[in-house]
């Protein structure tokens, strides 16, 4: 499968400008390292309306594995412990990962894509990280930024003071 867009954060940003955050979803999360396609194919049927790549403190983040307060990752596999633990000495390294993948679900953000890279960033010191997050209506996506307006400077929808 070719894909329009690379997976890093600058392609986001790229396909941002263009307009079309649905399809770098659909190539970032069909890329090798993801091999999520299913998931990405799910997100593009529900006709979300993208923005980002925003800066999302990880508090923010409701993730599918447990509360957003406590670490997943203590509760999963040896070979998940082993996946982040080599995430976390990329990051020492200067590995800048993918944005996660976020959806937005009435008061709160599912983390769809990042499980991991959200644990390893924890890990080594961080709170936030860049996320690209879906909204089930233009009128959502324009609330959160409002609510959020640092995000909405970095989505371009307001020039920074």
């Amino acid at each position: 499968m070719t894909h329009m867009y690379d997976p890093t954060i600058d392609g986001a940003r790229r396909a941002a400008a263009l307009d079309d955050l649905g399809r770098w979803v659909q190539d970032f999360l069909a890329s090798e390292g993801s091999d999520n396609a299913e998931l990405g194919e799910q997100l593009a049927d529900d006709d979300l309306h993208w923005a980002g790549p925003l800066l999302v403190e990880f508090d923010e983040l409701h993730r599918f594995a447990g509360p957003p307060s406590q670490p997943t990752m203590t509760r999963l596999t040896d070979e998940d412990q082993r996946r982040v633990s080599d995430m976390v000495d990329s990051l020492d390294d200067g590995w800048r990962p993918a944005p996660c993948v976020a959806t937005h679900k009435g008061d709160h953000l599912s983390l769809e894509d990042g499980n991991h890279r959200v644990e390893a960033l924890r890990r080594h010191g961080d709170d936030r990280w860049w996320t690209v997050v879906g909204f089930d209506s233009d009128d959502a996506r324009r609330s959160f930024l409002e609510a959020h307006p640092t995000g909405a400077e970095l989505a371009g929808l307001r020039s920074a003071a």
